[in-house]
């Protein structure tokens, strides 16, 4: 047609603590969201703000689909983001965008940096992000900036979208949970082998396998799970799987109470793949979280769940369907999960995981996550303002 123009391509400043070599769920959430929209045919530059150097020195990459700046935050976080805006400068690209991936680093950079770059700002609230800044006399003024600087906030629970609308009445909040891939997440007939075998070695008395993977700091409840266990009275009907690092208080429990578990290291992603095939129920026991990689790991794998009724859990599990759910903090009702599961037949079990296995080909996939955020740059495209 004539007169016709065609849009600029969608260019994203991505703003991030946690991307690989960084590890843990977040790193893992944002590599995800990132491959997915370079996928997608949307340009993505990384600056990630390293929170130590690790070797890795200031540097520009280009990689498919965007580039990759590495910005070793050292000694000096205020040095740091000056240059690396200097780095920007110095290499400029046309973004439509700047989106902040949770984090300190990339929420008080942000409302900066798209004021300056003179574009819509997004805001991506994964979890702790939010609740550690929201009681913080220093950190909650730059939480709260870069709500109202931001064309648009997306959160991955609805209770955060609740909250953020709450404080911020004006500001455009977005559910937008999180996703997985289960075309690279699979189990491989090895995987299977490997936890069959442990199986076999630790379990001679047939007991069932409860998982508790990932950073098993306070929120995460782990303590009070081994409480509730103590007290359930199905203690002898399970074997604890912990699997990653582990706070000092529990360290301290484990050390001072009876208990048959196996502890790992923190292991890469695809380490826990055996691990995962070997529980029978994972346990997520958050006195408050986002949408644990965790969820979706166990739930693609067809892996049911003893979950709190909290942040991503109470959004997407349903009791006595996929999990067995208790009110964060509820002691009785966490001892009484803990029961429903030890009791429950095997056909019953299994049947719960795969109503987990739909519920990750559903609500969970990845590509209906990367949908919701390649929808969300095209609707706050026309949000760019005059530098």
């Amino acid at each position: 047609m004539a007169g016709s123009t065609t849009p600029e391509p969608l260019r994203a400043l991505w703003l991030t603590e946690t991307y690989p070599p960084s590890r843990g769920g977040m790193a893992t959430s944002c590599d995800r969201i990132v491959r997915g929209l370079r996928r997608r045919g949307v340009l993505v530059d990384v600056l990630h703000f390293m929170p130590q150097p690790r070797g890795r020195p200031w540097a520009i990459e280009t990689q498919a689909g965007g580039r990759y700046l590495a910005c070793p935050m050292e000694d000096d976080p205020a040095h740091a983001l000056n240059r690396a805006w200097s780095a920007l400068q110095a290499d400029p690209a046309t973004y439509t965008h700047v989106v902040a991936f949770g984090g300190s680093r990339p929420i008080t950079a942000g409302p900066v940096f798209a004021a300056w770059l003179g574009v819509p700002l997004i805001t991506l609230i994964r979890g702790n992000d939010f609740d550690a800044a929201v009681f913080s006399v220093r950190r909650r003024p730059i939480l709260d900036q870069a709500i109202a600087a931001s064309e648009l906030i997306c959160a991955v629970t609805r209770d955060k979208v609740d909250k953020i609308s709450a404080l911020h009445p004006r500001a455009n909040v977005r559910w937008i949970p999180n996703g997985i891939d289960r075309s690279d997440w699979e189990l491989a007939p090895s995987d299977r082998a490997r936890a069959a075998g442990w199986r076999e070695r630790t379990l001679p008395d047939g007991r069932r396998v409860l998982g508790l993977f990932g950073q098993l700091k306070a929120k995460k409840g782990g303590v009070f799970l081994l409480d509730a266990l103590q007290r359930s009275g199905v203690t002898d009907r399970f074997h604890v799987l912990l699997a990653g690092w582990m706070a000092p208080d529990m360290e301290a429990w484990l050390a001072g109470h009876e208990l048959d578990h196996t502890t790992l290291p923190f292991l890469d992603r695809y380490e826990l793949l055996p691990w995962y095939a070997a529980c029978d129920w994972l346990a997520i026991p958050s006195f408050y979280d986002g949408l644990p990689n965790v969820l979706t790991e166990a739930a693609a794998l067809g892996v049911p769940m003893i979950a709190s009724r909290t942040g991503g859990m109470a959004d997407v599990l349903v009791d006595g369907r996929t999990a067995f759910l208790f009110d964060p903090g509820d002691g009785a009702r966490c001892a009484w999960a803990l029961q429903a599961a030890a009791r429950l037949d095997e056909e019953r079990r299994v049947e719960m995981g795969a109503a987990c296995r739909a519920l990750a080909e559903t609500e969970l996939d990845a590509a209906l996550e990367i949908d919701r955020y390649v929808e969300a740059l095209a609707e706050t495209r026309s949000g760019r303002i005059a530098a």
